[in-house]
């Protein structure tokens, strides 16, 4: 099997299983790694199957009203988590990520290392959070006191960063802001020490206190993120600006969120409530 039949299994997915573009240029790279790695056989000839039509969703976004009544049904660290989330426009990922020496108390900034894409940024520490911060963070650096008392404590430090820098690992400030409740053992470095708390964690504690709340729209993590830019560009503030807080190297990617502002400004009125009402 070669060409043909890679084209034929492509038209395939796009034809008859109806999958995304980005599904279906997964499953070609995955086959040319196939062929190229593990065959050792790789396809010099061009592939050309018909293409999965691309599609483009508009983000759900939450009001301003339903961003607060889910902070209201949310408690402990997953609320301090999801008000950064909104607060400050980031991914999940990043700021479960997030280590101590990241935030920046005085000028109100978080850094993001290495975010979507390998890009570094600087993002909005909210005021309000930076007293409920402190306290967290003080109950983190009792938690690794203790950790370094029973010979743990031990930081998971990105490329390496152990060998270039000694006892660096035990030093607080590489700690995770949000750490796990368990120690885990990195099989590379054989260290004992917190990784972060998981995603599920987060995103059962929204779906549920949106449940509680009655809210039907789908909700996950990134949609405070999505409700962050949105709400940033009702308050009047420069598409440009928002653009480096979110980390979009296209401006075409932020322009989304104008369409959804200019949606909900400029609603015509309904001939069913002007003519039948």
């Amino acid at each position: 099997m070669a060409r043909i039949e890679i084209e034929s299994f492509l038209n395939h997915l796009a034809v008859n299983c109806y999958v995304s573009s980005s599904t279906q240029n997964q499953a070609l790279h995955a086959i040319l790694f196939l062929y190229n790695q593990v065959l050792e056989k790789p396809i010099f000839e061009q592939i050309n199957s018909i293409r999965a039509k691309e599609r483009r969703r508009i983000p759900i976004v939450l009001s301003i009203n339903e961003v607060k009544l889910i902070l209201d049904n949310l408690k402990g660290i997953p609320k301090l988590i999801v008000q950064i989330l909104y607060g400050s426009g980031l991914r999940l990922n990043e700021c479960l990520t997030l280590r101590v020496n990241q935030l920046d108390f005085e000028r109100h900034r978080i850094n993001i290392i290495e975010g979507k894409g390998g890009k570094d940024r600087i993002t909005l520490l909210p005021k309000s959070l930076v007293n409920p911060l402190k306290i967290h963070i003080e109950k983190v650096r009792k938690l690794h006191q203790e950790d370094r008392k029973k010979g743990l404590g031990k930081a998971f430090l990105p490329h390496a960063l152990h060998k270039k820098y000694k006892n660096a690992e035990y030093n607080f400030s590489w700690q995770f802001v949000f750490p796990s409740s368990t120690i885990f053992k990195d099989k590379k470095t054989g260290n004992h020490g917190r990784w972060h708390i998981h995603e599920k964690t987060i995103n059962n504690a929204i779906y549920n206190a949106k449940k509680r709340v009655g809210i039907l729209k789908k909700v996950s993590s990134h949609t405070f993120r999505h409700s962050f830019a949105t709400h940033m560009l009702e308050a009047g503030y420069d598409i440009r600006k928002i653009q480096m807080l979110l980390g979009h190297s296209n401006i075409k990617t932020t322009m989304i969120y104008t369409h959804i502002v200019d949606m909900y400004s400029n609603l015509l009125e309904s001939p069913l409530d002007l003519n039948c009402t």
